[in-house]
């Protein structure tokens, strides 16, 4: 009943979204921009080596189930160093601490510290063909935005959830211990990297580097590009490692019209379901496949909209999942723990939608939306974000509901609806 009387509020982003694509559909035209990545801070920023910023924010979360709404608040230091330590020699650090605060009357929890040691790792590079990276280094794949099959080392490695924001939960994550070579070929490189096994269980202490979480067991990856033309250069992937059987990837995108860009990303191999991983059950390994695909169109006026088609064959069939959530309730938090710790999706199909919208309305405010529809039980996610850029700061205020049914991926999570307002600081 609670869904029903907020239904005005999930379309929320679509609303918002398709309102600014009418205000700037007179300049709609094949001549738009590719690319909306947000700029506003970076370029400042990558001219040194330190990049420092802070981070508080504010808010309320109400709960489901009749559970109490709480408050929190949060205080963050990111640390980043990227520097030139001597010709051919490259250092990066990167590192997060998040201290949280929530209403222990209602959670239980009260305050607690998290911190992230994202990156840390040397960078050889004799010349402009050969590269040689070793340590602590976060290894993203994949073209599509809200589900990347081909991210082959994300399992484990989120300590620390402060945006649902895709981009900012494979930034603030932990990196693999890896070494890592690469080389540039005429219109392509190859790169290979070996993660070794260092430690078997994750932590949860606030300021463990959790090896553990990275690195329990020995990984390898191999990929490769060609530029094929100047609008496609696709990327071809094996990944394996103990207890692994080889999994292959393709990274494909391309240009559809000077508006649009397509994508696809898939990966497939010989799997067991994720069902029986969390359970301990053992049903036989078969070929499962995942992938995403989806479009982005990007107008004159700042605005980027993607669409995106998710697809996991090892998650639970529709029926499969409608069972688990009423039968076996035990199995099904072993398999949500499971799920959110791999980052995968718990059921087979799932839709998702995302738009930017930079300046909108006035110069250097920006605005962000995103839906996430599982196709099997209909539950969603819904999320905007409003930011205005000042010279060193950022303030934002951001808006989540969570919605569905009782057992579904969004219906069963805790947290109806987090509002929190956000002021970033960068030194």
């Amino acid at each position: 009943h609670v869904f029903n009387r907020s239904k005005p509020v999930r379309l929320l982003p679509i609303a918002f979204l398709f309102l600014a694509g009418l205000a700037c559909a007179a300049d709609d035209s094949d001549e738009a921009a590719l690319s909306l990545a947000d700029t506003a801070p970076l370029a400042a920023q990558h001219a040194r080596a330190w990049r420092v910023f802070t981070e508080t924010s504010i808010g309320q979360t109400a709960q489901h189930y009749g559970l109490k709404n709480y408050n929190t608040g949060r205080l963050s230091l990111d640390l980043l160093y990227d520097g030139i330590l001597r010709p051919g020699w490259r250092m990066v650090v990167a590192d997060r601490i998040d201290r949280n605060f929530q209403s222990a009357d209602a959670t239980g929890i009260g305050s607690y510290t998290v911190n992230t040691f994202k990156e840390g790792y040397l960078s050889w590079h004799p010349d402009g063909t050969y590269i040689v990276d070793a340590g602590r280094i976060n290894a993203r794949y994949g073209v599509a935005l809200g589900y990347n099959p081909t991210d082959f080392f994300r399992s484990g490695a989120v300590r620390s959830i402060v945006s649902v924001d895709p981009n900012s939960l494979r930034e603030n994550r932990l990196g693999t211990v890896m070494l890592r070579a690469q080389t540039l070929l005429s219109g392509g490189a190859i790169t290979a990297i070996y993660a070794p096994k260092i430690e078997r269980t994750p932590s949860s202490a606030p300021f463990s580097a959790d090896f553990g979480a990275t690195n329990q067991h020995s990984r390898w990856l191999v990929s490769g590009s060609r530029q094929f033309s100047e609008n496609l250069n696709p990327q071809f992937l094996l990944f394996g490692g103990a207890g692994q059987q080889v999994q292959a990837g393709l990274n494909l995108s391309a240009l559809l019209n000077r508006s649009t860009v397509g994508y696809v990303e898939w990966s497939g191999g010989s799997n067991h379901d994720l069902f029986d991983n969390a359970t301990g059950t053992n049903n036989g390994a078969s070929f499962r496949q995942r992938a995403a695909t989806g479009l982005t169109y990007t107008t004159t006026n700042k605005m980027s909209l993607t669409a995106e088609y998710q697809y996991n064959g090892a998650g639970l069939s529709k029926s499969q999942w409608a069972t688990l959530g009423t039968d076996a309730l035990a199995n099904y938090f072993r398999y949500r723990t499971e799920i959110a710790d791999l980052q995968e999706l718990p059921t087979r199909t799932a839709l998702f939608f995302f738009g930017t919208w930079q300046d909108a309305f006035m110069t250097h405010l920006d605005l962000r939306g995103m839906v996430r529809y599982n196709a099997a039980d209909r539950s969603r996610l819904n999320w905007v974000e409003a930011r205005y850029h000042l010279s060193h700061a950022d303030a934002a205020l951001q808006f989540q509901q969570n919605a569905g049914s009782r057992g579904s991926e969004f219906g069963a999570l805790q947290q109806r609806r987090v509002i929190q307002a956000i002021l970033t600081y960068y030194f």
